[in-house]
């Protein structure tokens, strides 16, 4: 049996589950669990727990995050990405880097008050809210308060900019660029979103899983 934790580089266009099924099979260890959803958009650090650090999953659960997004300015989405359906608003009337940085200071900096998007994992009644809105039904979702460490403008080549955003656990960042979107009055949507850090552990240190054939135990990190 392996025991701890191992860090996965998720690939885009999968799901975390998906990751967990080809881990199984790669380890052949069945007890496994991961430290936070990644949506099928996005790329970056999963740690897997294997074993007995399942158990030890929930403290990395409320750990603060770290995430690089690229935002689409001009436009709007009803997932807030790229995966979602898009709407056109104004990209010609450009932001500038000033009022951006205003903006996020003014509104995305500490304690905030956020409303998770409705194509999200959040559990409503039992199921997904992903799921009832894709069967063609409606969700009521309440607003959740997240703490926002830091909101960093890494470039801006407009209607792009990426970001670097310090969060605590249970923020979405889909929802902090929809709204930074909307207090700019042009729109906006995630077009790239990779999960840099979890808590000490980084991203620099993880595998792709397609790129292994067995997963070893001096991969993991001992519990």
């Amino acid at each position: 049996m392996l025991d701890g934790f191992l860090l996965v580089d998720k690939e885009k266009g999968v799901s975390s589950f998906d990751e967990i099924r080809r881990a199984r099979k790669l380890c052949g260890e069945w007890k496994m669990g991961h430290s936070g959803t990644l949506d099928p958009l996005a790329t970056g650090l999963l740690i897997l727990g294997l074993g007995k650090a399942t158990k030890q999953l929930g403290k990395l659960l409320g750990s603060y995050k770290e995430y690089e997004v690229t935002a689409h300015f001009g436009a709007v989405s009803d997932s807030y990405d790229a995966d979602g359906k898009i709407e056109k608003m104004d990209e010609i009337v450009a932001a500038k880097k000033e009022e951006i940085l205003d903006a996020i200071s003014k509104n995305f900096l500490g304690e905030i008050s956020q409303m998770p998007p409705k194509y999200s994992a959040l559990k409503i009644g039992g199921k997904r809210a992903c799921d009832i809105m894709r069967a063609g039904g409606t969700v009521e979702v309440k607003p959740r308060q997240v703490k926002i460490y830091s909101f960093e403008l890494k470039s801006l080549a407009w209607p792009r900019a990426v970001f670097l955003i310090k969060c605590s656990s249970g923020t979405y960042i889909r929802s902090l660029v929809h709204d930074l979107g909307q207090v700019l009055k042009c729109g906006a949507y995630v077009e790239e979103l990779r999960r840099t850090k979890i808590a000490d552990f980084d991203v620099k240190n993880a595998i792709k899983l397609s790129e292994i054939k067995v997963i070893e135990e001096s991969m993991l990190i001992a519990i």
